[in-house]
């Protein structure tokens, strides 16, 4: 016996051999769908009988094999049942010729034949016949299984008979002695007659029996003959056929103990306890007879639990039956097979250490020279008993050398798919899955050395196969799972090779479905760059989307009617992880950056780097780069364009290495950092550019917000000057820019700015729009700069070290004591200041334009934008005031300003006030100017906190009154410089060189004393004309404008004359008479309210005279300012009357 048996289980010593095979040429597809259809008849119940006969079915089966049918009869061909086509009567005979010469090969053995025909019809196919089955075809032969079945009975009728025949014991009759083939030669010349010959051959026919009866459903008897031959062959030494007895009481207490089979096949063995039923049908009726006049099992009555071995006892049993067949060379095969029984059998009893025992033995027995077949078949049996007892790796093993076999050097044609196919069964024995998944979590698992040979195999056996879709997705696999275990060289190797075979064929991310069903997950190269952070970035500050404030607040939930829930606030807070807090907006680029680098020892190529979303149809706009060795982390951005709106969420990104496509999702990223992958897209918003008419600036402005600026610019201006900035404002969106709105801050100065300095008129723009996408509208802003003009000690101390006249501005100058003096920073070196207007006194204003639009879809929605024009003012000094002070006009409601000018220029200046001349001023030069003013009238602006009560104490009340004060009195004055030479013109202010002494000066008193004369007011130059004898009216009005009751009041007025000379002549009482007294009496007079008293006047004389009013001093007139009482001069000419002359 040469060929082993590797499927070969305890159970099939209860089974039947029954051979099937074709005759002539029969289509495979064709034999092998009726042999399935045979060999589904793998159990038989016996007609009138309750034993059930088990059938094991073979398509091929050494002819040597059947020599060993005497020593187990479940070796022996029984049965014959042959398959052939014969589509003519005349092919008949010589089929059925064949058939014949088939039944000769395993004639020695047979019980019976069967010859199934198909296609044959007509008289042939009509006669009856028991051993051949006639059908038209393969398609119409319902009664096959009914054939097979009463094949099945003819073979146990068979069976049965022999079994009766040899277990029956006539004595006289001498027993024939069964031996193997190789013992035939060793039995020549024997004593037949010798008691030890004679037990001998007693033992053996009991075992002989015992495989007998066990086909024959009888497991009781089988047990007890296996017992007898045990004690007859042990006595006489004979330990092949002891061997085999004790392998037979195993196998019969197997069947017994493990009903349900220990081949591990599903429907290989028979439903358990169907022998048992058979048995206790049997013991009630004794000696029964069947139908065919056979006695029924007679052996019911032996206790099963007597004969029957343990479990235990079983392997000890095997191990003796092993050690006996290792004795002998020739039963190598014998042994072999029991090994893989009693491993079977340990297997479902959990006994693996013991199993491994057997199957090491298995390993070693040696056979003759097998095929490259036979060593693979060998192997993968191995492999399989392996893995039935829990041992992985070694089943990986020899799973392997399985492999390695299909592609032997010796065999002339490889087969690298059986080699493929072997090498990915061996992936799980070391804890390797060809899915990258597996490897993306926790620790490695398995040797990882083992598991990248393994991988270079399968690669191997992929590019033998001609399938270079395997080899990339193989040494993906490699390239990613392995990364960390390969040298610097092996990462070369594998990288070349990877690119030379993508070349060929790219790597996708599409699974590879193999021919046996099996599919390989796509492997992406997540480590290729590694990527350790994912951030979402927000748009420029120019182009964030900002939501318009609603009525109710932006962290309103209108979804709830509770203020707080602690359900709602946790699902919030699940949903800030995911959820990013500010929006992209619809058709603009939007970025992701990645923190990435590259674990190779060579320069990393990446190219169509891209993102991976969800939600929104999103264009990914991909990007390549190159990662130098062993780069330390690199920020790499990639862009995309949302083109609808929603939510979308980032799910990764995708590249292209070394001719692998990868689609790399952040979940299956360990250790990624992100500030969340989720993000609103909101409907598209029109893009504003703006340009203007000045130069760009190289100061960059740091506004406290945050806020960045786009565009800053900068213009040098003299203070007071004013200038035009032109902006041009263009949509380079694709949507309609319809709303803008425009306001402005002035940041980081501390310099104090008189009026508004930059200041617009929106409307001229807002009448342009809307403003279609590659439009342009124009947007003016004047810049108007009026800083403090007055001069402080400091300045003009420098001005005096420049070399610069300022004679007469003595440095005890009460301007000087009284004005606040201004921080400045003075050059250390006097020879940087060399020339007026240094740098030092040039003085910096920055301020801020913000422009909000919005338009189109966006707009609807709500939502606008933001865009910052960042101005950087220089402004170096015009003119300064040097000095103030005032002087009494002629009139009471008049007074001089005086101003001591200085041009702090380096060019000629021409400073004009309002109804004066101009004053020119060289460079450096100071000159004074006096303008005459009308008095102001204050008392509309607040005087105490309680009127004021904005201002936080009284002296910022103080501050703002007279800073109103100094805007007013400016306003009248209308100062304005000119510097011809540049062109360049400005205002000049006084609003901060102005002390409380001028502005009590300028200021009208609150009591206003008007006096008429004849009704005509009197004031300053004014001369009132009367007539000699004429009476004249004096009025006196008193309008009380303070916020409190004044008088009463009592003034005199007395007439006097003035000679130009410094003496005036109050005697003239022949010359001036009062009609009444001549005293006014003024009563009490409420605010805002005024008083009148009349008298009257005549002159007896000619020429011109004046009224010298003086007030009583009471208590009322002591309370009070004298500056209150400043009444105007009153100027009479006396003149002759006319004569009229009669005619």
């Amino acid at each position: 016996m040469s060929v082993p048996d590797y499927m070969q289980c305890a159970e099939d010593h209860q089974t039947l051999l029954v051979v099937v095979q074709p005759i002539g040429i029969v289509p495979e597809e064709s034999f092998f769908r009726i042999y399935k259809r045979i060999s589904a008849v793998s159990q038989v119940n016996v007609r009138d009988s309750q034993r059930v006969l088990y059938i094991r079915y073979r398509h091929h089966y050494p002819p040597e094999n059947n020599e060993w049918g005497d020593f187990q009869t479940h070796r022996k061909v029984v049965g014959l049942i042959t398959i052939t086509d014969c589509s003519s009567a005349k092919d008949w005979p010589q089929t059925f010729e064949k058939f014949h010469l088939q039944k000769e090969m395993y004639g020695s053995t047979l019980y019976d034949s069967r010859l199934f025909v198909f296609g044959l019809q007509g008289e042939i196919a009509e006669q009856p016949r028991t051993d051949v089955a006639f059908y038209p075809s393969y398609d119409e032969c319902e009664t096959v299984e009914k054939r097979i079945e009463d094949f099945i009975e003819s073979l146990f009728i068979v069976l049965e008979s022999k079994r009766l025949d040899r277990a029956t014991d006539k004595s006289g009759d001498k027993i024939p002695l069964l031996c193997v083939p190789f013992e035939k030669k060793d039995f020549v010349g024997l004593d037949t007659d010798s008691r030890h010959y004679k037990k001998r051959c007693q033992g053996r026919m009991r075992k002989h029996v015992g495989d007998l009866c066990l086909q024959a459903g009888m497991l009781q008897d089988s047990l007890v003959h296996y017992h007898m031959a045990v004690e007859l062959l042990r006595s006489v030494n004979d330990f092949l056929w002891l061997g085999a007895a004790l392998e037979g009481l195993c196998s019969a207490s197997v069947i017994y103990h493990y009903p349900g089979g220990t081949g591990g096949k599903v429907g290989s063995r028979r439903a358990q306890g169907g022998s048992l039923s058979a048995e206790a049908g049997n013991r009630h009726r004794p000696g029964a007879l069947t139908s065919n006049g056979i006695n029924a099992d007679t052996s019911a009555e032996i206790g099963r639990a007597k004969n029957c071995l343990s479990p235990e006892d079983i392997i000890d049993k095997y191990k003796e039956a092993i050690s006996y067949y290792g004795k002998y060379k020739n039963a190598g095969v014998i042994e072999l097979e029991a090994c893989v029984k009693a491993v079977r059998v340990l297997a479902i009893q959990k006994r693996s250490m013991e199993a491994s025992e057997f199957l090491q033995n298995a390993v070693y027995i040696n056979l003759r020279q097998l095929s490259e077949e036979e060593k693979i078949q060998r192997y993968s049996i191995l492999s399989e008993l392996y893995e039935r007892i829990g041992f992985h790796r070694k089943s990986a093993f020899f799973k392997r050398i399985a492999a390695m076999q299909c592609a032997a050097p010796s065999i002339p044609e490889p087969g690298w798919r059986a080699c493929y196919k072997l090498l990915l069964e061996t992936l799980p024995g070391y804890s390797l899955s060809l899915d990258p998944k597996d490897f993306s979590k926790g620790t490695h698992r398995g040797w990882a050395a083992v598991q990248m040979r393994l991988l270079h195999e399968l690669v191997y056996a992929s590019r033998r196969m001609g399938n270079p879709a395997l080899c990339v997705r193989h040494l993906s696999f490699l390239l990613q799972t392995m990364l960390d275990f390969l040298s610097d060289q092996e990462k070369k190797d594998v990288t070349q090779s990877l690119e030379s075979y993508t070349a060929k064929c790219p790597g996708t991310m599409e699974f590879i479905t193999l021919p046996d069903g099996l599919k390989l997950p796509p492997v992406p190269f997540t480590k290729l760059p590694i990527v350790r952070s994912v951030k979402l970035l927000n748009l420029p500050t120019s182009l964030r989307p900002h939501k318009m404030k609603s009525l109710l607040g932006q962290n309103v939930s209108t979804k709830s009617p509770f203020i707080y829930s602690p359900i709602i606030a946790h699902s919030r807070g699940e949903e800030r992880n995911k959820k990013i807090d500010f929006q992209w907006v619809q058709g603009d680029v939007c970025e992701v950056q990645l923190m990435v680098y590259n674990p190779m020892p060579f320069e990393l190529r990446v190219e169509n780097m891209g993102l991976l979303t969800t939600g929104v149809e999103f264009e990914s706009l991909p990007a390549a780069l190159s990662l130098p060795a062993e780069s330390g982390l690199y920020p790499v951005t990639l862009v995309g364009v949302p083109q609808t709106t929603g939510q979308i969420t980032v799910n990764g990104y995708h590249t292209s290495v070394f001719g692998v496509f990868s689609d790399c999702l952040l979940d299956s990223l360990p250790g990624v950092k992100t500030n969340g992958c989720t993000v609103e897209v909101i409907p598209a918003l029109p893009r504003l550019q703006i340009s203007t008419s000045l130069p760009r600036s190289a100061h960059t402005l740091q506004p406290s917000s945050g806020d960045e600026i786009s565009t800053n610019v900068s213009v040098q201006l003299y203070n007071g000057e004013t200038q035009q900035l032109i902006i041009k404002l263009e949509n380079i969106g694709t949507e309609p820019l319809e709303k803008l709105e425009v306001t402005a801050k002035t940041v980081n100065t501390k310099e104090k700015l008189y009026g508004d300095f930059l200041s617009w008129k929106l409307e001229d723009t807002l009448s342009q729009f809307p403003l279609k996408p590659g439009k342009i509208a124009t947007f003016t802003v004047n810049i108007k700069v009026k800083l403090d003009f007055s001069c402080q000690e400091n300045l003009l101390q420098d001005l005096s070290d420049d070399g610069i006249s300022v004679s007469g501005l003595p440095l005890s100058s009460p301007f000087r004591q009284v004005v606040k003096p201004r921080v400045e920073t003075k050059p250390i070196n006097p020879q940087e200041s060399s020339k007026v207007g240094d740098f030092s006194h040039v003085k910096t204003l920055e301020a801020i334009l913000n422009f909000k639009y919005s338009g189109g879809p966006g707009h609807v929605e709500g939502y606008y934008r933001n865009l910052s024009l960042g101005l950087h003012v220089e402004v170096e000094p015009s003119v300064f005031f040097t000095r103030v002070s005032t002087l009494p006009a002629t009139s009471t409601r008049q007074c001089h300003l005086l101003l001591d000018v200085f041009n702090s220029t380096e060019h000629e200046l021409t400073i004009s006030a309002r109804n004066n001349e101009d004053l020119i001023l060289h460079a450096g030069e100071c000159q004074r100017m006096a303008i005459q003013v009308d008095k102001f009238n204050f008392e509309s602006f607040p005087e105490s906190p309680t009127d004021g009560t904005q201002f936080a104490n009284a002296k910022q009340l103080e501050e703002e009154r007279q800073q109103a004060k100094g805007l007013e009195i400016n306003s009248k004055l209308d100062i304005c410089w000119k510097i011809p030479s540049l062109k360049r013109e400005g205002e000049a202010s006084v609003e901060g060189v102005l002390n409380q002494l001028v502005l009590e000066h300028l200021q009208l008193a609150p009591l206003q004393w008007d006096i008429l004369v004849d009704g005509k007011l009197c004031d300053c130059d004014i001369v009132v004309n009367c007539k000699v004898g004429d009476p004249i009216p004096l009025e006196v009005k008193l309008t009380n404008w303070s916020k409190h009751s004044v008088g009463p009041f009592a003034l005199t007025m007395t007439p006097y004359q003035d000679y130009q000379n410094g003496v005036h002549n109050y005697e003239l009482q022949d010359a001036i008479t009062f009609v009444g007294s001549n005293t006014f009496y003024i009563d009490s007079v409420k605010p805002t309210k005024d008083s009148v008293y009349f008298g009257a006047l005549l002159f007896l004389y000619t020429g011109d005279f004046y009224l010298n009013i003086k007030f009583h001093e009471d208590n009322c007139s002591r309370e009070l300012p004298l500056s209150w009482f400043c009444l105007p001069s009153v100027h009479i000419r006396a003149m002759e009357p006319t004569v009229q002359t009669k005619l």
